[in-house]
């Protein structure tokens, strides 16, 4: 059973800090999306080859956990993976029921410390992004049932926060927007300060930057994660619209033009380095959030969503140089990208031990 903190302790006063992405993983956790869910109107078995690619990939690098809803939904999720060709000796199923497939946002955020225990999470509230997709009760409830599973202390912030809104150095930096997390949808009884003490005292963050709004299309209002990201301690890549006559152009360099001023928590300034945007991909009169920002790191990979564009290459190499220890996997996300989120949004990484 988790051992679930008092009122009274953080896990900063204990020690605890959240990683960086790139840090070593001990398991990348997905929730298999369900046929019956909102996030792919009518496109489930179109979108079941991209992610058996995505578990292709990652057997590559980690162990893959996937919470699935029974022992109905794990046969066809096997079943999926088999008529893929993808092996399942590095994936374990947890018969975890979820609402919808977005694992970044409704999974745990693991902690870690040198004195045991070294593992623990971190469990935000959830409402859907602002009440958009009820229900969402499975969802709010994985990080608890994760923490059931493994045994883990369990700390309860009682703030709303979705693990795309925010991407951490691991060394006491978090990028963040104001657009997502001051929203009145998430948490109208907290000042910005407020959420910024939250912040401190759960994840051990000393250093909070604040981004402006984010991507036409995305229903997020403004994850960190489809804008920019750290690749390194002082580093991170963001994206930039070159079209000037395209919704996305203006905020995206005030985002730029913010980071410019920013440094990382000793005063180092950042060093920021440019992802192009791919061209416009709307379906249903619906602009979609398509962003190479939405990238996941893993131990040996790191899962590009492409998009056919001729910009899938320029980012490929942005990439490529970010991350030269790593193989940068391409992996098309046009039908993926109709539930409006990438493979960033599907992942979550629980951390190795050394």
């Amino acid at each position: 059973m988790p051992h679930t903190a008092t009122s009274t302790e953080t896990p900063a006063a204990r020690g605890y800090r959240m990683p960086a992405e790139w840090e070593p993983h001990e398991a990348t956790w997905l929730s298999w999306p369900r046929p019956d869910g909102v996030s792919f109107p009518d496109s489930y078995e179109r979108i079941v080859p991209t992610l058996a690619e995505m578990v292709r990939a990652l057997g590559r690098s980690e162990n893959v956990h996937i919470n699935v809803c029974d022992a109905k939904h794990e046969t066809l999720v096997r079943g999926h993976l088999a008529k893929a060709g993808v092996a399942t000796d590095h994936v374990t199923f947890f018969r975890i029921a979820t609402n919808e497939p977005w694992c970044r946002d409704h999974g745990p955020i693991y902690l870690t410390r040198d004195a045991a225990p070294r593992l623990a999470i971190v469990d935000w509230d959830y409402n859907a992004w602002g009440w958009k997709y009820p229900p969402f009760d499975f969802d709010d409830d994985v990080p608890k049932r994760i923490a059931e599973e493994q045994g883990l202390p369990i700390y309860f912030p009682k703030m709303v926060l979705e693990g795309g809104s925010i991407d951490v150095n691991g060394a006491g930096t978090l990028l963040t927007t104001k657009s997502c997390l001051l929203n009145p949808n998430r948490n109208p009884d907290l000042a910005q300060k407020d959420i910024e003490q939250r912040l401190r005292d759960f994840l051990g963050v000393k250093n909070i930057l604040w981004l402006g709004d984010g991507i036409e299309g995305d229903d997020t209002d403004g994850h960190v994660d489809d804008l920019t990201r750290f690749v390194s301690r002082t580093s991170v890549v963001t994206v930039i619209e070159e079209d000037e006559n395209d919704h996305n152009h203006d905020p995206l360099q005030a985002n730029l033009e913010a980071l410019r001023s920013m440094h990382a928590e000793d005063g180092t300034p950042l060093e920021i380095h440019v992802l192009p945007m791919p061209g416009r991909i709307v379906r249903e009169d619906l602009r979609l959030p398509a962003s190479y920002a939405n990238f996941y790191i893993a131990n040996r990979v790191v899962l590009l969503p492409a998009f056919s564009d001729v910009n899938d290459k320029w980012a490929c190499a942005v990439l490529e140089k970010a991350f030269p220890d790593r193989e940068i996997v391409p992996i098309d996300c046009r039908e993926l990208i109709w539930g409006l989120g990438a493979f960033h949004c599907l992942t979550q990484q629980q951390p190795r031990l050394p």
